[in-house]
């Protein structure tokens, strides 16, 4: 993969660049796969690293471009990013420039997660407003409402968050819909923040633990992840990070349902099936068969699939990511099936 000239804060080593897909179908499949590390939960961990000078190292680290894109955006900041196969390691000992280009934020939403961390660390940060998402525009005003009641100062102007703190302190925080993006980045800013914040009716994915728990091996003190009202007692100073990145749920899932579309038998390696139990419950309605195995699962199409009606919902829903994949599975199951999208 190559990298422009202007990120000499990077290095990459290992794999190759995929410019196209062959894909020649009507085969069952069979065989094994090993589930990568979820990008969901990498992106924001990388930014996490912000948060505290020092060498932060990351295992399960997926080869994507939205991991590369968050790379060259905290080289930007001066960081320093070396990713070799799966690993990366971050040095945020020189994060100077509180800036997130519109060239970088605007090709990936999850780049306003850099928000939250430069304000709590430098005490100002200016950040493009997000783009990058096919659906449409997704808005962070939420994200803005949180960093305001812990006393931030926020402005747009020409396309750009401008925001300023000598110090943020702690507060109570409702969303009033569950946002992940909006729960993480007020969770990182929160963490060397002045007091206790409380984070209700947060987003209780479990990529959301997955940053919890990073934190938190960082020295931070954060209780109730995943519960949907997160509590977070601002320490003064984080240690880096060593941590792996738990097992990518929407690949799982997408494997599984391929399973189910060309009545394979695929055994998935490395996945967490509890972090799926909404989607197993309907693929399982559906006819698939799964059996446990040692260090995964396996999944067994049947001959016939049959029509199963779903609704897309905040986790620990049916998640809105698969909503593709299963309709995909529908549209060559028996009968009729009717899938809302709740979600977006």
């Amino acid at each position: 993969m190559l990298i422009p000239l202007e990120y000499t804060n990077i290095t990459l080593r290992g794999g190759t660049r995929l410019d196209k897909l062959i894909i020649r179908g009507n085969r069952t499949l069979k065989g094994t796969v090993e589930i990568g590390g979820a990008k969901n939960a990498a992106l924001p961990i990388m930014a996490a690293t912000i948060l505290a000078p020092g060498e932060h190292y990351l295992k399960r680290v997926p080869r994507l471009k939205d991991v590369m894109t968050m790379g060259r955006l905290l080289a930007d900041l001066g960081a320093g990013f070396h990713l070799e196969g799966n690993e990366a390691m971050l040095n945020c000992t020189k994060i100077r420039n509180y800036e997130a280009p519109y060239e970088l934020v605007s090709t990936m939403r999850a780049s306003v997660l850099v928000l939250g961390p430069l304000l709590a660390r430098l005490g100002k940060a200016k950040v493009s407003l997000p783009g990058g998402c096919a659906i449409g525009a997704r808005p962070i005003n939420l994200h803005l409402m949180g960093l305001e009641k812990m006393g931030a100062s926020i402005k747009l102007e020409s396309g750009y968050i401008i925001a300023k703190a000598k110090k943020l302190k702690g507060a109570s925080i409702y969303f009033d819909t569950p946002t992940v993006t909006g729960t993480e980045n007020i969770m990182m800013a929160a963490t060397l923040a002045e007091g206790k914040t409380l984070i209700e009716n947060a987003a209780r994915e479990p990529e959301v633990i997955d940053l919890a728990d990073a934190l938190t091996s960082m020295g931070a003190r954060i209780k109730g992840a995943g519960e949907g009202v997160i509590e977070i007692r601002g320490v003064s100073t984080l240690k880096p990070l060593r941590h792996t990145i738990i097992p990518d749920r929407i690949e799982a899932g997408t494997f599984m349902t391929i399973a189910g579309i060309t009545g394979g038998d695929i055994t998935i390696k490395k996945c967490r099936t509890d972090h799926l139990d909404a989607l197993i419950n309907k693929l399982t309605d559906t006819g698939i068969s799964f059996k446990h195995t040692s260090g995964g699962v396996r999944v067994t199409g049947p001959s016939k699939l049959k029509s199963v009606n779903t609704v897309t919902m905040p986790y620990p829903g049916f998640p809105t990511d698969m909503q593709a994949q299963f309709m995909a599975l529908m549209s060559v199951a028996s009968g009729t099936s009717v899938i809302s999208e709740k979600i977006f």
